[in-house]
Formats: C-alpha cells, structure tokens, sequence
C-alpha cells in the first residue's frame, strides 16, 4: 500500500506547483462549504462582476476610457436591478399568491381528472395509484399554501438582512470592477513566481466559464423575455410567473426543460381545458424551447467546450448537492474547471523499479 501512495505522489505530485495548487483546491472548496452562506454576498457580487467585465471590456476595445466604461455598465446594473425589485419581484409574488389562492381549485379540478384515468385506461393506472398521487399532491401543495401564509412579522430580519445585501452588493459589484487588476495583483503576490501551469489553467477556466456564464445571463433574459410575450398574447394565466421558471430552467439543460413543462402544462389546462387553445399554448412553449436548444445555444456557446450530458448530470447533483441553487448555476462551469485541471496537470513517468534498473 505503501509503494502505491508513493508511485501515486511521485507521478502527480512531483511538481511543488501542482502541490500548491492541490492544496489552493482543497482549502478553497472547504472555505466556500464552511462560510459560503456568511460570505454570499461578497461572491454573489463577485460573479456579477465577472459578468460585467466582458461589457467593460467590449467598451474599452471601442475606445471609451475604462474607468468611464466601468461607471457606464454599473449604471446599467442599477437600473436592471431597480426594475427587478420594485417591477418584476412585485407582480411575481402578487401572482404567486394569486396561485396559492386558487390551488384548492385546481385540486379539486385535477382529482376529476385523474378519476377519469383509470376509466379510460385501466391496465396502465388504478384507482389505488390515482389517490395516492392526489394525496401527495395535496399535501405539497398545502404545505407551499401554509408557507406563504406564515409569511408574517416573523420574516422582518430577513427582510432587513435582504435589504442590507441590495445595499451591499452594488457596492461591492462596483470596486471588484474598478479594482480588478488590483484584487488579482494581491492574489497573484501570495502564489509562486513561476507558476506556468497555473497561468494555463487560468486562461482556460477565465474563458470557458466566462463565456458559459454570460452566455447562460443573456440566455435566461432572452428565453425569459420571449416566453413572457408569448404567454401575455395567449392570454396564459400567471404568465410573469412561468416566465421566470422557464427563463431559470435553462441553468440546468436537459433537466430544468423538463421539470418546467409540468407547471406550465398544468395552469394551461386548467385556463384553457382541453381546447385549442391549450394545444397552441403547448405548441409555442415547445417552439420556443426548440429554438432556444438548437439556435440560442448554438450561437451563445460555440467557444465553451462540450461536456458529455452524463458528466453534466453528475455535475449539477453534485455541486448542487453541496451548494444547492449556486451550485446548480455553475455545475458546469466547475466541470469544465475540473477538466481544465485535469488536462494541465503535470504527470511524471514512474519510477522505474529496482529490478528493472539494474
């Protein structure tokens, strides 16, 4: 045992940088894991300001001044930000509540349905299976109905602790764009002067993951947007609401299409019946994700490279498991870093045996 750990350091560790980069790893995934909740707006402002960064440097390259680009595109920030929070989140929750409202009724209106299931098909679903699917159904939804109902006084000190993030990270969002090279020269001191390896692996993760994560940003706005004036004209109930769930659904591809389906397919039959109507709602949704899979993707991520859908799978249960909803955003971009590390990895021959020397 003892011969095979010293075969395993030998070979991918022999190179003092490559140790030192274990051990960044290492200590850096513990200290997110530890105080990543303590520190969510500090790397929640980090990540908004590596988005930004690729419009500031767009306007450099145009000839606009860096400082005056920076101030520019944080202007911007702000106002998207101001719009989110007293246009969209308002109308979001008001519609939220609406739901939780009318979920008795929709209830009641999907117990009739599925008791006409085991009528029409018989062999495939019984009765027993019909009223344990309504009783879990009911009792989620209770549960989601209680919880907006307890949404009272008791809430106060997140709200407050909300309100002190809105204030603090459009700072912060500010002085990690302003002071860039700064923040990166002072981590770069702490590291080996000679650090080629490091240099590579940098280049490569600061390119697959800053195009996936501005293309991911521009992608749940489009899709996001698009969907929400589809819904408007059809008429589809709670259409800020589905809009939203399907803009974010696009985080996690393959997965997050197919669990939106569900929301949307349920409020279009109850609106609508089964009608015309509901079939043409169904029929643009799946347009609109037909296009978002086979032309926005295409386009926004030519230059990230392709992970097999197994390794993106994995990727978002994992990360999404230690991390939950942050980790489900950037399973893929920590893949991808995965697979930047792996393939500049210095690995070194094995020593050769003994017996073979001699």
């Amino acid at each position: 045992m003892v011969r095979i750990l010293r075969g395993l350091a030998h070979k991918y560790f022999s190179d003092e940088e490559a140790v030192i980069l274990f051990l960044l790893l290492v200590t850096g995934t513990v200290f997110v894991i530890l105080f990543g909740a303590m520190l969510a707006p500090a790397i929640a402002s980090l990540i908004i300001a590596f988005i930004l960064q690729g419009l500031v440097a767009k306007l450099h390259k145009m000839g606009v001044p860096e400082l005056v680009a920076i101030i520019s595109v944080f202007v911007v920030f702000l106002g998207v930000l101001v719009g989110f929070i007293f246009g969209l989140l308002p109308l979001i929750w008001t519609q939220v509540s609406n739901l939780a409202g009318e979920a008795p009724r929709i209830i009641r209106e999907l117990q009739s349905y599925l008791e006409l299931l085991p009528e029409e098909y018989p062999h495939l679903i019984s009765m027993e299976a019909v009223d344990t699917i309504y009783r879990q159904v009911s009792a989620e939804v209770a549960h989601m109905t209680q919880v907006l109902v307890s949404f009272s006084l008791s809430s106060i000190p997140d709200l407050v602790a909300l309100l002190i993030y809105m204030v603090l990270v459009p700072i912060l969002v500010f002085f990690f764009m302003k002071d860039r090279r700064v923040l990166v020269a002072s981590i770069g001191r702490m590291l080996p002067p000679q650090r080629p390896m490091m240099v590579r692996i940098w280049q490569e993760v600061n390119l697959q993951c800053a195009n996936y994560v501005r293309g991911k940003a521009v992608e749940i706005l489009i899709v996001g947007v698009v969907t929400y004036a589809a819904f408007k004209l059809l008429g589809m109930p709670y259409a800020a609401l589905l809009s939203l769930l399907v803009g974010l659904s696009v985080v996690i591809p393959y997965i997050g299409a197919a669990v939106v389906t569900i929301p949307v397919a349920v409020i279009a039959l109850f609106a609508f019946g089964w009608s015309s109507h509901f079939i043409w709602v169904m029929v643009v949704y799946g347009i609109i994700q037909a296009l978002d899979g086979n032309v926005l993707v295409p386009i926004l991520f030519s230059e990230v490279n392709n992970l097999h859908p197994v390794a993106i799978i994995v990727a978002v249960l994992f990360f999404g498991g230690i991390w939950g909803l942050w980790g489900v955003f950037f399973a893929i971009p920590l893949a991808t870093m995965l697979k930047a590390v792996f393939a500049a990895w210095p690995v070194k021959e094995s020593e050769p045996s003994p017996a073979a020397s001699e």
